[in-house]
């Protein structure tokens, strides 16, 4: 009897054993959250349940990728309002099943906002909201170039989601409750904040009914009356007049002026995978440089969670960044050395610079925010197109200039100019400022690969890295390489004007082991904890052996990937 009563024990012993074992999945990873997604016909991953579902509605109602990112996009803008909206800007890379296109759909800054209106107020940088931030928004504008060209449903189709769930009202989630009330104090000060997102006096909380009427009714007259409603029309004519009434310079001219910019990706080949990034001015190619310079090392031999690894990443970093606050700006007013840049040879130059010790402070080379909530999505169709696209307000909900009865807010992107004249990213009437939002996307043997992003201010390049190293160098699968503990560095010098000071500070994520942060600090880095930085990650992988799509989402949001 005792030793059936032994042999009981031991028996639930090994089995809870088993069972504490595999909480992590079949994977193995402690820190993987969930498997990936699989489906043939179609994949769409957003940050929104609700915008995945009508994302995958569009495609099975024979919509393609493009019509399926627009029709996502436009709800995401509803129902996460504290990362993006039609107030914002948009960038995008698109295979359309034998090539990729890029487009840059951001806007310019007013032409009557010249540097003098910021000497004359005595500022050195230009304010994080109000009017004097706001530049032209570009995503509406983006949506009808990206319809325009690879579009199969009418746009009356895309907006009618967006317009239902605006007018009859969704669930707010616990993470945008959150992002919207703090929101509230700092924006709502501005006019037609309050009318627009506080209407019974508060900020929605969780699960809460929220409705646009607003909003239901700008995304009525897009698709009715087209693109033109919103830079010519009735919607150009209300942002016009109310930024006249409240100080801003923004105007109709303006926003009839605007157009979208169709660009070539670049790229780099990392361990035999082209990882492509659209040009500047947005931070793209920074992810491409970290890359570049990595290559000469072997990762996988320090291993993920190595204090070498996240030294050797975190200098790559740095010297990338320093880059990138000299050079990357609009091209059409600064000669930016992209080619240069992003060459082996000069990446394998500046990698020499990398040493044992941390860097206190850096310059550029000579190639001859920490803030910023943001949307990223990605789809893919029956026919093999695939869609990488990001959109924002920047800082979150933007300005807080909210033109009354429109439904959004207008974006603060101008806040990234560098009002020190002389530099590349210097203010200018009617230019592009330096952006930090960059749709991905990678290729093997000039086939579609991966479709992906990673939200989150300049966070982004840093994480684009990660996801590449954390899929080709240890091996990890889709869903586990957004999953995986990230390595965040701040305080790099900024395109804005500001230096990297004592080396800036290195975060990391819950999830590597202690010891490594006393190595890092024995190495001369500053270690601190950060919370809430790391950013949001979707993607889409397109399986050339079994022709599938596999899909991941962020673990860490409310993100969804799902298929048919």
């Amino acid at each position: 009897m005792a030793r059936i009563r032994q042999l009981i024990l031991t028996t639930l012993i090994a089995t809870t054993s088993l069972s504490t074992a595999a909480f992590d999945r079949v994977s193995g990873q402690p820190f993987a959250s969930r498997s990936p997604v699989y489906a043939q016909q179609g994949m769409a991953a957003t940050s929104q349940p609700l915008a995945t579902q009508v994302a995958l509605d569009i495609l099975k109602q024979g919509g393609s990728a493009v019509d399926a990112a627009i029709a996502a996009n436009a709800v995401l803008g509803l129902v996460e309002p504290t990362g993006c909206g039609i107030g914002g800007d948009l960038f995008a890379i698109v295979w359309d099943g034998e090539q990729l296109h890029g487009l840059n759909a951001s806007g310019r800054s007013p032409q009557s906002l010249t540097l003098d209106v910021f000497e004359a107020q005595g500022l050195e940088s230009i304010p994080s909201y109000g009017p004097l931030p706001v530049s032209v928004p570009g995503a509406v504008d983006g949506w009808f170039e990206l319809h325009g060209r690879f579009g199969k449903l009418p746009m009356t189709t895309l907006l009618a989601p967006a317009i239902q769930y605006a007018e009859t009202g969704f669930p707010v989630s616990d993470l945008i409750a959150y992002y919207l009330d703090r929101s509230a104090d700092r924006l709502g000060k501005y006019p037609g904040f309050k009318e627009t997102f506080m209407p019974e006096g508060a900020m929605p909380k969780t699960g809460e009914i929220f409705k646009n009427p607003g909003l239901a009714y700008s995304y009525r007259l897009l698709a009715e009356q087209g693109r033109d409603a919103f830079y010519k029309g009735e919607i150009a004519e209300r942002i016009d007049r109310y930024m006249a009434e409240h100080g801003g310079y923004l105007t109709k001219a303006d926003l009839a002026a605007h157009t979208s910019d169709w660009v070539d990706p670049v790229s780099t080949n990392y361990r035999g995978v082209d990882v492509w990034e659209l040009p500047p001015p947005g931070q793209g190619i920074a992810a491409l440089q970290i890359l570049k310079m990595l290559e000469g090392y072997d990762l996988a031999a320090m291993g993920r969670e190595s204090s070498e690894y996240v030294h050797t990443f975190v200098e790559a970093k740095k010297l990338a960044f320093e880059d990138r606050a000299k050079y990357y700006a609009d091209p059409d007013f600064a000669q930016v050395p992209v080619a240069q840049l992003i060459s082996d040879q000069y990446n394998q130059d500046r990698a020499k610079l990398i040493g044992p010790k941390a860097a206190k402070r850096l310059d550029a080379g000579n190639p001859a925010l920490y803030r910023g909530d943001t949307i990223y999505l990605t789809t893919a169709d029956s026919e093999g197109n695939m869609v990488s696209l990001i959109q924002s307000n920047y800082r979150g909900m933007g300005s807080g200039m909210t033109p009354p009865g429109l439904g959004f807010v207008l974006q603060d992107r101008g806040e990234l100019f560098s009002l020190t004249t002389g530099e590349a990213n210097s203010y200018a009437p009617g230019k592009r400022p330096f952006h930090t939002i960059i749709p991905a996307f990678a290729t093997k043997d000039d086939k579609p690969w991966l479709s992906f992003g990673v939200m989150g201010g300049a966070t982004q390049p840093q994480a684009h890295a990660q996801i590449i190293i954390n899929l080709i160098d240890f091996g990890l699968n889709l869903q586990e390489a957004g999953d995986a503990p990230r390595i965040l560095h701040t305080g790099s010098s900024q395109p804005t004007g500001e230096q990297m000071t004592d080396g800036g500070v290195v975060s990391l994520e819950s999830g590597f082991p202690y010891l490594i942060r006393r190595e890092l600090m024995a190495k001369g880095h500053t270690v601190q904890d950060t919370l809430g930085a790391y950013g949001g990650y979707q993607a889409i992988l397109w399986d050339e052996q079994n022709q599938t799509y596999i899909g991941a989402s962020e673990s860490r949001k409310d993100g969804m990937a799902a298929g048919y």
